[in-house]
């Protein structure tokens, strides 16, 4: 059920009978020469869809900014600070209890550490701030499955994963293919000037991508992600429901 597309009196029929959300989070940034820059978002939004389509949930529109660090410098990548992400990821969160939304997923499709670092400070303040049981799922953390079909075993940005996903779900905004790269960034170290160490943005082998692929991972990771939502559920029987608005 997508929000954004409920009237209010749709909501306030639904949310007795469905009270977990999925809140996709993303970012704008590169995703190396052939891939669309709001891929992030777009992927966790399609995966919240594909998840509702078999567990029953909420689905709110996403969050398309995120933190970006490694990526800062390519051409495209527009993020945003810590605090802004902390602070808008909690007021929404609290938007959502006060609109009788019980367990929250926050989902995002954007895997840097300090960006999902955020999120989970964002969500335990949540926890301390409403009656919300939170998780916080990074997409790559779903595809424990799809590992037996998948060749490269380095892949986090713009290769074999995204690539085949983009493939499968726009493969109108996929242009071209680019070589296998990864990152060069010193261990510890913080540079200045980031593009020097990670010039192509790609970090994997978008060569080895393929549509089936991206069906199948999109598959795998619903399944999932599925799971978590039926965990979260059962935490809550001790959240106390505010007032009905």
């Amino acid at each position: 059920m997508l929000l954004q597309h409920m009237t209010m009196n749709e909501f306030a029929a639904r949310r007795g009978e469905v009270a977990t959300a999925i809140l996709p989070v993303g970012a704008v940034e590169e995703h190396g020469p052939h891939l669309p820059l709001g891929l992030d978002a777009m992927h966790a939004w399609a995966l919240a869809q594909e998840t509702a389509r078999i567990k029953p949930c909420l689905v709110a529109p996403p969050v398309w900014y995120g933190l970006c660090r490694s990526s800062a410098q390519h051409p495209g990548t527009v993020g945003i600070s810590g605090d802004v992400l902390r602070a808008l990821i909690h007021d929404i969160g609290q938007g959502l209890w006060r609109q009788g939304v019980h367990s929250l997923c926050l989902l995002t499709g954007h895997a840097g550490g300090t960006h999902q670092a955020c999120l989970v400070e964002a969500g335990e303040k949540l926890l301390q701030t409403t009656g919300l049981e939170v998780a916080c799922v990074c997409v790559l953390d779903l595809l424990a499955e799809a590992r037996e079909f998948l060749e490269c075993a380095g892949d986090s940005h713009a290769g074999e994963v995204e690539t085949s996903l983009a493939l499968h779900l726009w493969p109108e905004l996929v242009k071209g293919t680019a070589a296998e790269a990864y990152p060069t960034f010193p261990r510890f170290v913080l540079v200045r000037n980031k593009l020097a160490h990670w010039p192509s943005g790609v970090w994997g082998d978008p060569g080895k991508a393929s549509a089936d692929k991206g069906r199948r991972i999109l598959t795998a990771e619903a399944a999932a992600l599925a799971q978590v939502l039926s965990d979260l559920e059962a935490r809550t029987g001790a959240a106390t429901a505010p007032p009905t608005p």
